[in-house]
């Protein structure tokens, strides 16, 4: 727990670091910041994407899935530079309203939205009429349905069972009916927040497999049609420089007679459509092919179209494969990332999460710092209105880096403190400008000239650029630390080297559990491992005891005492600390007095029968002892049971699960305090987690007193924040402890127009007093793009950055809001932002197309996992307490804690001997074989599932016994075992462990097993127990609301 002192500060803040000075600081190729791109496309640097930037599409991709046609293209974007495609050769003549948008997934329904059919469909879907092309497909698969859930049959009046063939002009044609049968009921596991329901019976029903380029769908069984090879692609200079060929339009060339009008007509050719390719099948490409038996033929020769079709062996449903795979986009980034990430050119978005990079500071701050979710920012707020895109930035303040990358350095300007802007107070940073010479300077921030101090002088080169740029981190790094002046401190004060205070509840729960005796011996050795800036040198903080029931016990540990002694305050209602002298000391002064009082705090309680403890006093005795010493600190309370005894911060019971779901949730929602959580304590199965969480606690790099400030140019500032802290004003976020796992999520809002040729700027400043005693300053700067196409900005967001952002945004909503509410409107956002995207950015096509931009194409999978989360859609075991802590943990989280936490790392245990790490699957119990073993990483726990088909070989590798039967479930270790497949396995769940800020746990879990409804819980891709929506379904459903906003 982090103890806020209320810390004065100068109006700015500011961070710095380890020592600057290194010899061989690089002369970096440092990009100009504020050039910009070339117009009217930046290069395309989106989050991980099947298409490789700077190489345009050769064609696009389809394949047809039970009737589905899927087709992969480029998106239409309101203005084009051909760049590299060779325009010489000869051009259709084509209507020039739309250029090749960015990349997106497509995909294609002529059906009325999106249902399951009680017979089996036709290949390319009754009546289809395939689209027209400017260019041959790359690839075409054909894929097998899945059986779903079942549907009654059709009502009589669901269909005409004759349809008058299509005589309907051009632009007045209807994909889908306006309004959805009365029959329709909406699926339970999600409510649907619009008046479109979801399943309807005797209406075909698909979701949409948006797919990539890259993307290959199954092969077909022996039983389905034969699939069609077309010929290779035309050349890249037959590319037209116009809007590339709409799946809902006819393409020239000899077809079956027109199908039918209604929600299932053809579509007729647009004018001015390029001719003379092919005829293609399926609404794709090649011959025409036949029906499946079952339905009356759209096609020549197949009179009984609409004829009611009998009923098949088993219900239908689309094969997940066909949908977007988070797998596959991280697979791709992967593949994509072989180069350092260096962050000098403006709007460049990073690698994922996912992958492993090295980052070279340019000029900008590393994603180790600064994600953002949006790396093109919209110029006009009626723009970001529009996209409903968040624009916000998930900060990382004091983040460790990796080995291979250097800390922020340290600067020292002297007693004047660091050079900053007059009017902004924004901090020297690569993007001021220096005019007359270098005497002054002009603020990107608010555009005010300020002159540089005598001392900080010195001349610009040919360019207007300083002589020393790349001598001094602040006028060439992204991230550096200033050295803090007195002006800085409390009082004008250098402050005093924190503290940590230990209070240790002794009642009979705690004693009886064995975890005082497990504190009490973990605490000796680790106070040799309290923070330091330097390894080689002791800490300077000091530590404190306290234990505690009903009554507080504080203790003496003064170095010239022989035991420590003990000062009992038994009035808790107006609590105060007894000592002062003796109560803080440093750890290697008063080792023995310090040992001795560990060594008898368990056997003093023993035979303790208090049963009652308090809480709230025992905060207030850490505060007045900090308060007392005039330092700053940490608290750890190890504290085991409901605090009901009379005294301030008296707690009640509160599970109510009535209340869950309606108007008062609120009332139970609101945590009761936050840390490390164990909902039932177990000391043989929990002492391995809890000790190595208190480890980290304890060691981890902290700065305290801590204020930051972020600040942005001219346009836009930041309105909302997200995390653990505390704020007095609109801009200062004050926290009592930072560490290096704790992020800070910021939102920003226009205030202003935004200039494309200038960007966005941002700053964030954080002072804080290390661990050593002393006060910096640490700065991160982030430049990104700012565009005034929407194509612009859809082309480069990050997704996993928006899911941090939108959990936290509904965690915090439901604190004032039924769960309910919170659902709808995340759900309602996110179909807001992929129909502005359908509607303004890609082609025009039928309604019946579900469109998604390449750099969200996993929005809805994940934005389901968080709606499936147990914060939102509680299960019937989930404690508010769990709730909470969760609620609690996920506001602190970064972007990559997040990502595992929502999309949790199936990983199958296979080749373990060949030394790399296998592929990971996709989160569903489909992708589990018997004769496997899995390892599924939540970032809170770690599940190691044992199939009970695994050969007995595997079983003798890893358990240690060849029988399945024989293995104890309840191991949270597994046996070190001298053969490589063990030794493999060991290493990657101490690899797993060491990236992730908890420890753990490891839980076994075999098929069938009780536990295996937990390990379920996680595999997200289906639908939960707690009622939550598969991936599938739920893409349906986002599928209806897209098509209801646009309609």
């Amino acid at each position: 727990m982090n103890v806020n002192q209320h810390t004065p500060m100068a109006p700015p803040y500011g961070q710095p670091q380890p020592s600057y000075g290194q010899p061989g600081y690089g002369q970096p190729t440092y990009a100009p910041l504020d050039s910009g791109y070339p117009a009217p496309y930046a290069p395309h640097n989106g989050p991980a994407s099947a298409y490789h930037p700077g190489i345009p599409p050769q064609g696009y991709s389809s394949f047809t899935i039970g009737g589905v046609l899927c087709v992969c293209r480029p998106p239409a974007s309101l203005q084009y530079n051909p760049g590299g495609v060779n325009m010489s050769a000869q051009q259709p003549s084509f209507p020039q309203h739309y250029g090749p948008p960015p990349t997106m997934h497509q995909v294609t329904n002529q059906m009325t939205g999106m249902h399951i059919t009680s017979g089996p469909p036709t290949p390319a879907g009754p009546g289809y009429a395939p689209p027209p092309s400017s260019q041959p497909p790359t690839s075409h698969y054909s894929a097998q349905p899945q059986p779903s859930y079942s549907q009654s049959h059709p009502p009589a009046s669901s269909a005409p069972s004759q349809l008058p063939p299509s005589s309907a002009p051009a632009g007045s044609q209807q994909y889908y009916p306006s309004s959805a049968p009365p029959s329709q009921q909406p699926i339970s596991s999600l409510p649907p927040t619009s008046q479109q329901r979801f399943v309807s019976p005797g209406q075909p029903q698909h979701t949409f497999p948006p797919s990539s380029t890259s993307y290959a769908g199954p092969q077909p069984p022996q039983s389905q049609p034969p699939t069609y090879h077309p010929g290779p692609p035309p050349p890249q200079a037959q590319m037209p420089p116009t809007s590339i060929g709409q799946s809902n339009h006819q393409p020239p060339g000899p077809q079956g007679p027109p199908s039918p009008t209604g929600p299932l007509q053809q579509p007729p050719l647009q004018q001015g459509m390029q001719t003379g390719y092919p005829p293609q099948h399926n609404g794709a490409f090649g011959q025409p092919r036949s029906p499946q038996p079952g339905y009356g033929g759209p096609y020549q020769g197949q009179p009984n179209y609409g004829a009611p079709a009998p009923t098949p062996q088993a219900q239908k449903r689309l094969d997940p494969d066909a949908i977007p795979s988070p797998i596959q986009v991280i697979e791709d980034d992967k593949a994509k990332t072989t180069e350092p990430f260096t962050t000098g050119v403006r709007g460049q978005a990073p690698p994922l999460v996912t992958t492993n990079f090295q980052v070279k500071d340019q000029g900008n701050a590393s994603p180790r710092f600064v994600r953002c979710t949006a790396y093109n920012m919209p110029c006009t707020a009626d723009m970001a209105k529009q996209s409903q895109v968040p624009l916000a930035a998930v900060i990382k303040p004091l983040a460790i880096l990796p080995p291979d990358e250097t800390p922020p350095y340290l600067v020292d300007h002297g007693e004047g403190g660091p050079i900053r802007c007059n009017r902004c107070k924004a901090y020297m940073c690569p993007y001021m400008q220096f005019i007359e010479g270098g005497r002054r300077f002009q603020c990107s921030f608010c555009s005010c000239v300020t002159e540089v101090p005598p001392h900080y002088f010195q001349h610009l080169d040919h360019t207007g650029r300083r002589v020393d740029c790349y001598d001094r981190p602040e006028l060439s790094l992204g991230s550096y630390e200033f050295l803090a002046t007195v002006d800085y401190c409390k009082n004008n004060k250098i402050p005093q080297p924190p503290a940590y205070i230990f209070l240790i509840d002794v009642s009979y729960n705690a004693v009886k559990s064995g975890l005082v005796s497990i504190i009490c011996q973990e605490l000796k050795s680790l106070l040799d491992h309290l923070p330091r800036e330097n390894p080689e040198m002791d800490s300077v903080i000091r530590v404190g005891f306290v234990t505690y029931n009903k009554v507080l016990h504080f203790y003496n540990v003064k170095s010239s005492l022989a035991q420590p002694q003990m000062l009992v305050v038994s009035d808790v209602s107006d609590m105060f600390v007894p000592l002062l002298d003796g109560f803080l000391v440093n750890v290697n002064d008063s080792r023995q007095v310090i040992e001795s009082l560990l060594d008898q705090i368990p056997e003093m309680f023993a035979d303790t029968r208090e049963t009652e403890t308090v809480f709230g006093p025992v905060i207030q005795a850490g505060l007045e002892a900090l308060k007392a010493a005039d330092c700053a600190g940490k608290l750890f309370v190890f504290h085991t049971s409901l605090p009901i005894a009379e005294a301030p911060g008296k707690l009640k019971n509160r599970e109510d699960k009535k209340l869950i779901g309606t108007d008062k949730e609120k009332v139970i929602a609101f945590p009761a305090t936050g840390g490390m959580f164990f909902s039932s304590f177990q000391a043989e199965s929990d002492q391995e987690r809890f000790l190595n969480d208190l480890r980290r606690d304890v060691q981890k790099p902290v700065g305290f007193d801590a204020v930051m400030r972020v600040r942005t140019s001219t346009g836009i500032r930041a309105t909302d924040f997200f995390g653990s802290f505390f704020m007095n004003n609109t801009t200062d976020v004050e926290l009592a402890g930072l560490d290096c796992d704790k992020a800070i999520t910021v939102e920003f809002k226009h205030d202003d127009k935004l200039s494309e040729e200038t960007g966005a700027l941002m700053q964030c400043a954080v002072l804080y007093t290390s661990c050593s005693g002393q006060r910096r300053l640490r700065i991160h700067n982030m430049a990104v793009n700012c565009c005034s196409q929407l194509a612009d900005l859809y082309r480069n967001c990050e997704t996993d950055t928006i899911i941090n952002f939108l959990s936290k945004y509904a965690f915090r909503g439901v604190l004032n809001n039924p769960t309910k509410a919170v659902r709808d409107t995340l759900v309602n956002q996110c179909a807001q932002i992929l129909a502005c995207y359908r509607k303004n950015c890609a082609s025009p096509s039928s309604a019946g197309q579900l469109i998604l931009p390449e750099c969200m194409k996993l929005l809805p999978v994940y934005l389901n996992c968080v709606l499936k989360s147990d914060v939102l859609l509680p299960g019937a075991d989930v404690s508010l307490d769990d709730r909470a802590y969760l609620r609690q943990l996920i506001s602190c989280m970064d972007v990559a804690e997040t990502h595992v936490f929502f999309y949790p790392r199936l990983l199958p245990l296979v080749k373990l001997e060949s030394g790399a790490l296998p592929v990971a699957v996709r989160d569903s119990e489909e992708r589990l074989s018997k004769g496997g073993v899995y390892l599924l990483e939540t970032g809170l726990h770690l599940f190691l599932w044992v199939g009970a088909s695994v050969q007995q070989e595997l079983l003798l590798n890893i358990f240690g016994t060849p029988s399945f039967g024989q293995i104890d479930s309840s191991m949270t270790s597994l046996p070190v075992l001298e053969n490589p497949i063990s030794q493999r396995l060991r290493e990657i769940i101490d690899s797993f462990r060491a990236q992730r800020s908890r420890y753990m746990k490891l839980i076994l879990v075999k098929q069938e097993d009780r536990a295996e409804l937990m390990f379920k819980h996680f595999l997200v891709e289906d639908k939960s127990a707690s009622g939550g929506a598969s991936y599938v379904d739920f893409l349906c459903h986002m599928h209806k609301e897209i098509r209801q906003l646009l309609s």
